[in-house]
């Protein structure tokens, strides 16, 4: 009698780490096939653009499990450039690999992740970076520690930022470049965003805020001449590219499944089609209220990980798979300032402050959209910010959450 195909899951970051984990957990004992593209075993990324690139954490601290945990979950690893996958086969429940390899499947777990947006003409350049992997992170951090390097960044979000701090702790000379007026803009809006520039102009960063990277040029005498919309001309000896990622999900075209530009689209139990799941950064699902979501945080693949691996199985059995449901998160270290957030804020969002100053940048701040607690944003308030989670899963009213007493 022939053995079943395996489990495969495809993506060996935090999600497809903790759909393993998952699957273990739960009583699976038939195999598990874990391919990446990457040759490392599964590692964090939030480090990255911290401690790993200030040089404060080697890079086996930043791994998400020794060689040895790993090694008793049984997998059977596929890692590295040769096992990076290029497509799907439904009909054959196989997938296939850059070298050709074709693996068959009985469940699949799709948690490839998100990569960096490019700029077309300028990420060409041996001077561009993006930050995303650990190799990534590798380069970078060589540059940073050269004494009064110039460092350009466009684009002020949560990655750009982070790497601000800790270039600037380094000795680098930053310059970030932003379209929106305010760093962080469509994550914390004018008020959160403004206190978060505030706190990087104190520590020296600098700011073209409304415009964006026109052009760039290598300069004989090395660096680069880098032109902005308005005009502006700024010199840099590297250029970081952070505007944000898209869904990896290449790989899925023309296999039939719901994959596009917006992710995987899948079920609330993170069920894509039978036998299959979705996890992480590229995993669009449906909300209760309505719409859809998709969310590029570490705490959310955590928590798909594992989620999916209960779907999963409990499809595979014939069971009903339950839906995910989650208050999302997502902190970032800048300086010595911890910045978090629960829910989804938007820009256009009610702001009511309930403690402390944003002048002080130490404060915590409700966000509320058509009546309802829709996020909290918490600046060097981490106890109190938890507080308010429960109350974003039970959908209470701003008012309500407002006229919490904090004391």
């Amino acid at each position: 009698m022939p053995k079943p195909a395996p489990i495969v899951v495809v993506g060996a970051g935090l999600a497809g780490l903790r759909a393993c984990e998952g699957l273990r957990a739960r009583g699976h004992d038939g195999a598990i096939v874990l391919v990446g593209e990457e040759p490392h075993l599964p590692y964090d990324r939030p480090p990255l653009s911290k401690q790993f690139l200030a040089g404060e954490w080697s890079s086996e601290r930043v791994f998400l499990r020794t060689a040895a945990a790993v090694d008793e979950l049984g997998l059977d690893l596929r890692l590295g450039p040769e096992h990076r996958a290029v497509g799907l086969d439904l009909d054959n429940r196989e997938l296939v690999s850059t070298g050709g390899e074709q693996i068959g499947f009985s469940g699949l777990v799709l948690a490839t992740g998100a990569e960096p947006r490019r700029l077309a003409g300028v990420s060409e350049l041996p001077e561009a970076h993006v930050l995303r992997t650990i190799d990534d992170a590798v380069v970078l951090r060589e540059l940073v520690s050269r004494p009064g390097v110039r460092l350009l960044l466009v684009g002020a979000g949560f990655i750009g930022l982070e790497v601000a701090a800790t270039a600037r702790r380094a000795g680098a000379d930053v310059t970030v470049v932003e379209p929106l007026a305010v760093p962080l803009g469509r994550v914390l809006g004018p008020v959160a965003g403004g206190a978060c520039e505030a706190v990087h102009r104190e520590h020296g960063v600098g700011f073209f805020l409304g415009t964006s990277l026109s052009s760039v040029d290598r300069r004989p005498s090395g660096g680069l001449s880098c032109v902005l919309g308005d005009g502006t001309v700024l010199y840099a000896d590297a250029l970081l590219v952070g505007i944000g990622a898209v869904p990896a999900v290449g790989w899925l075209e023309g296999s039939g499944l719901p994959a596009g530009p917006d992710g995987v689209r899948c079920a609330a139990s993170l069920v894509v089609a039978p036998g299959i799941v979705a996890a992480g950064d590229l995993t669009r699902w449906p909300l209760a209220a309505g719409g859809s979501i998709r969310v590029e945080h570490r705490t959310n693949a955590a928590e798909q990980g594992d989620h999916a691996a209960v779907s999963l199985l409990a499809d595979l059995s014939g069971a009903r798979p339950e839906p995910f449901v989650t208050v999302p998160y997502v902190w970032s270290d800048q300086y010595d300032l911890k910045i978090q957030v629960l829910g989804v804020p938007q820009p256009d969002d009610e702001v009511v402050v309930v403690d402390g100053s944003v002048e002080e940048r130490r404060f915590l701040a409700l966000y509320g959209r058509e009546g309802r607690l829709s996020a909290a944003v918490g600046f060097g308030r981490p106890r109190l910010l938890m507080r308010f989670r429960p109350l974003l899963a039970q959908g209470v009213g701003l008012a309500e959450a407002t006229a919490l007493q904090l004391g």
